[in-house]
């Protein structure tokens, strides 16, 4: 058994079973390995951007890591975007990253690179083997420390040498670090916040953890008991909604509108999110979204037990329930509400008719892939009251994300419909994976908004005082001349397209990509 086979047999029985690759040469033997080994799936990305993100959308449905293999320093330089999305998200992957053999490093080849320096700004955990004999252990702790609490990128680099010489067997599984309970004091003191007297209810900022069904269920026992507001992140890695799933609005992009959105409630308590800051700093704006001298407390860091500690805090207040002083506060709503009737057939495009269609159509059970950017507000607040499903957002701001998240998630789930909701702009970087799901026959009906614009561009340069941008601007925000053709592009690559210009048109091209297997793709023109 050569040492890329004792890697591969040990990540199987770790319970990593599926492996996204775009290998090269120094990665050979272990392509061969996933067929000698066997257990592991491999599933081939055009792009490695695609491979990154399809490990981080299957990680996150699967609850346990995928596999990424990725061509030396300039192949992972290729997927680092999404690297760095996944472990923003705490998602469990483990990047393995062929490297050039021992002797043939230091010699100046083409595609020689410092792979650690570019995996370690987007990893939890960097090693490159040293053997052969090594790699099996090598590849047990990195599984390992993937899948520990917080989850994140575990990236193992393999020179081609520990690959190809002969190793022992594979390595016994390495249990990962679980999610640690947080302490009684912090129940405590958290029950104690919920319970003192305030003129504005306190605000339970959810993250990592908590949004769960359990963890949401718990959430809002205590807003009814405490008469708390719930919020979530801007952009969490998985939540569950629909059905009678308390809400969580999420927590506003824009600076000045998240810090009106908190300056609602009297104090804040963190649940598996950190304090919130601005995704850009802006010309006189703090770059903290919590008002100046409003308290900060945390019931769970990221990492910890934050469903449990949620579970422990409803009992705490349930039991407490006659020692709040405090005057009734009004809390956010804890039912998604029904949404508005979809829009006329005849109704044109825009972000709030996409979502109603959007919302009225998707079945139970669906897997909502978010990277609309130009509808994701929208959607999020109309599909409150839509069937239980799960939603996915992108959480480190680097696009390219929803497509292959989507194929990834399809893997992981092949029983759930896959909607990957998708803006052109962002769709461009990673499109490569419409073939990935062709290929693989997975079940993913992309709704791709175009517009022919970076929309987002546009806003910024308004917030920047630029409301009539000059041709050179405008040039920098326009996806057309050539326009994109979403139908001609995903035909091409084995996806069949259509293009809807109204309400009706997206309402009967959803529920008929729905009814087929298989991948489908609609182009919605904005």
């Amino acid at each position: 058994m050569n040492g890329a086979e004792s890697l591969i047999r040990t990540v199987a029985a770790a319970g990593v079973d599926v492996c996204f690759a775009n290998p090269g040469t120094t990665e050979m033997h272990l392509v061969q390995a996933l067929d000698d080994a066997g257990g592991v799936r491999p599933v081939l990305g055009l792009f490695e951007g695609v491979c990154a993100a399809a490990a981080d959308g299957y990680a996150r449905m699967a609850g346990r890591p995928a596999m990424t293999l990725l061509h030396l320093g300039p192949g992972m330089a290729n997927g680092i975007a999404n690297l760095h999305n996944a472990n923003r998200g705490r998602t469990p992957v483990l990047s393995v990253v062929g490297d050039h053999s021992a002797a043939h490093r230091g010699r100046g080849a083409p595609l020689e690179s410092d792979i650690e320096g570019l995996a370690r700004p987007c990893s939890k955990w960097v090693r490159t083997s040293a053997s052969a004999g090594s790699l099996a252990r090598d590849g047990a702790e990195a599984v390992a420390a993937a899948g520990s609490a917080p989850g994140g990128v575990a990236t193992l680099i393999v020179p081609a040498d520990c690959a190809w010489s002969e190793a022992d067997g594979p390595c016994p599984p390495i249990a990962p670090d679980p999610e640690p309970a947080v302490s009684d004091d912090a129940v405590e003191a958290a029950a104690r916040l919920l319970r003192a007297p305030a003129d504005r209810p306190v605000t339970l900022l959810l993250g990592w953890g908590a949004l769960t069904e359990a963890g949401l269920r718990a959430a809002g026992r205590i807003a009814r008991a405490a008469g708390a507001r719930l919020q979530a992140e801007t952009f969490p890695a998985r939540v569950e909604r629909g059905g009678s799933i308390a809400v969580a609005p999420r927590l506003p992009y824009f600076p000045e509108e998240a810090t009106a959105a908190l300056a609602q409630g009297s104090s804040v308590l963190l649940v598996g999110a950190r304090e919130p800051i601005a995704f850009f700093g802006y010309p006189d704006l703090p770059s903290e979204l919590v008002p100046p001298g409003m308290p900060v407390q945390t019931l769970a860091a990221p990492g910890e037990d934050a469903t449990d500690a949620l579970e422990r805090l409803a009992g705490a207040l349930d039991a407490g329930a006659g020692a709040n002083a405090s005057a009734p506060r009004k809390a956010s709503p804890l039912a998604g509400a029904a949404g508005p009737p979809p829009p006329a057939p005849g109704a044109p495009l825009t972000p709030i008719t996409v979502s109603q269609v959007i919302a009225a159509g998707q079945p139970e059970g669906a897997i909502v892939v978010d990277e609309g950017l130009t509808v994701s507000a929208f959607y999020v607040e109309l599909s409150t009251g839509a069937p239980r499903h799960t939603y996915l957002a992108l959480t480190g701001g680097a696009i390219g994300f929803g497509l292959p998240a989507a194929a990834g998630a399809a893997v992981a789930c092949p029983d759930r419909p896959v909607i990957a909701l998708q803006a052109d702009g962002s769709g461009m970087y990673t499109a490569q994976a419409l073939w990935t799901q062709a290929r693989e026959g997975l079940d993913v009906t992309n709704l791709v908004c175009a517009n022919g614009t970076y929309r987002i561009l546009l806003e910024e340069l308004s917030r920047a005082g630029v409301d009539d941008p000059a041709p050179g601007a405008r040039a920098l925000t326009s996806l057309g001349d050539p326009g994109l053709d979403w139908v001609a592009l995903a035909t091409s690559m084995g996806v069949p397209g259509r293009r809807a210009t109204t309400a009706g048109e997206l309402a009967t091209a959803v529920s008929e990509a729905l009814a087929e297997p298989g991948p489908h793709l609609v182009e919605m023109v904005i």
